[in-house]
């Protein structure tokens, strides 16, 4: 038993309503359960409830047993001296306030619903399942899971702009800065992408908008930073990188504590850290704007559009310094793009939004639903269970399910559990 689903009984009224009393045999009628409290604190705020005829306004504490109140020393905590009613599975004692006062508790065990109990027990009972739901899950409604899906969503871009407005407060309030940080970590993708984020807060952005409109010196950057030029290399373009940064590492007091190692192996060419940061170089130097380039977009074909970019001519024939290479452009493909604006583009784009408090997000919500589903191991997952996820918003929402309800068993938080449990 967990006190969610105590908390899910209250607020949805899971009991039989007629005849309601407290411990003490004294009538309770509900005029309103109150409003979920988040936070630390009682679990329900502003109830009003009908207690032998006397009309009571105030806050309602959930728990397992009377007991616990307790164990989690509510008796010494002030916050809870407004408490109207002690909701309970069992009730095992008494409690009372500072007055010594008896707070009214109401246990729920011989009056809750006994088919929402009883769905309950099957749903969370098998602890082993990849998800609590796996076996009841396609007979949910698909209506209900796709307007859940939508709500996910949403919540997991919110949860990205959590980190999102620590970045903009350490860069003062620079959302070019923010977007920096954040793109590189992506061109990092999973293996270089903690190393690709310390580089980029080694550089203070202001240097890179000075030298935007020099490739060369933007490379000398990024790469010296990252120290992947070596004093003892041959190649000349490698050499005039390395002369050009140590030069802007003296004018500009560059060090490189705290830049992580980048890591070649397992990697694909096309996804080396020499190309990434020769991309994101290129994509700097052709596009000055890039920040309000994205904000200004209103569709994919534009996003597609900003991100057309490539490499320096020296990248064309090469995938490291010290080897040549047949000779291809390195453009950005369609597919890391598509990855680019997940994960970086419309994340930021809903925290500008949000930071301006302009809450229509119908521009993000349709640009998720044109992107490719992403192809991982717990989409395919998924996909074996309820009908096959084709956009990024599909996918992305799915992604925060798992690791946001399933894996937790927040079952009674979920549209997808709560239909069960009434099913």
């Amino acid at each position: 038993m967990q006190e969610d689903f105590l908390h899910y009984v209250w607020q949805h009224k899971k009991f039989a309503l007629e005849s309601l009393q407290t411990t003490e045999h004294e009538p309770i009628l509900i005029h309103s359960v109150g409003q979920p409290n988040p936070n630390s604190g009682p679990d329900f705020f502003n109830a009003q409830l009908q207690i032998n005829s006397q009309l009571w306004a105030g806050n309602v504490e959930i728990h397992l047993k009377s007991s616990d109140w307790y164990a989690h020393h509510h008796h010494t905590d002030p916050t809870y001296d407004n408490v109207i009613l002690h909701v309970v599975w069992e009730h095992n004692t008494e409690i009372f306030r500072k007055d010594n006062s008896v707070i009214p508790t109401f246990e729920l065990r011989n009056v809750v619903s006994k088919v929402v109990f009883n769905n309950y027990q099957t749903l969370l009972h098998h602890k082993s399942r990849w998800i609590p739901c796996e076996p009841q899950i396609t007979s949910v409604d698909s209506f209900i899971i796709s307007h859940w899906l939508e709500r996910l969503y949403l919540e997991r871009l919110e949860d990205k702009y959590q980190f999102i407005e620590k970045q903009l407060l350490g860069s003062k309030q620079d959302w070019e800065a923010t977007l920096f940080c954040s793109l590189l970590k992506s061109f990092g993708l999973k293996v270089n992408g903690e190393a690709f984020y310390s580089l980029a807060q080694s550089i203070d952005f202001k240097i890179i908008k000075k030298h935007r409109d020099q490739l060369e010196s933007l490379e000398a950057l990024l790469f010296g930073q990252s120290g992947l030029l070596q004093p003892n290399t041959e190649e000349p373009y490698a050499r005039n990188l390395l002369q050009n940064y140590r030069f802007l590492k003296t004018k500009y007091k560059l060090n490189q504590q705290g830049v992580l190692p980048l890591k070649f192996f397992r990697l694909r060419p096309p996804n080396f850290p020499t190309t990434r940061l020769a991309q994101i170089a290129h994509l700097y130097h052709q596009q000055p704007h890039l920040f309000s380039k994205i904000i200004e977009a209103q569709n994919l074909e534009d996003l597609h559009a900003v991100f057309s970019s490539s490499t320096s001519t020296f990248w064309d024939t090469h995938y490291t310094f010290d080897k040549t290479s047949k000779s291809r452009r390195k453009t950005l493909s369609k597919e890391f793009i598509n990855l680019l604006i997940i994960n970086t583009v419309l994340p930021l784009k809903f925290a500008y939004n949000h930071y301006n408090r302009q809450y229509n997000h119908e521009d993000i919500l349709k640009i998720a639903q044109q992107l490719p589903s992403e192809n991982n191991r717990i989409i395919n997952r998924f996909n074996s269970l309820i009908p096959k996820s084709v956009s990024a918003l599909e996918s992305q929402a799915l992604l925060q399910l798992k690791s946001k309800y399933c894996d937790l068993r927040g079952c009674m938080k979920c549209a997808v559990g709560s239909a069960i449990l009434n099913s």
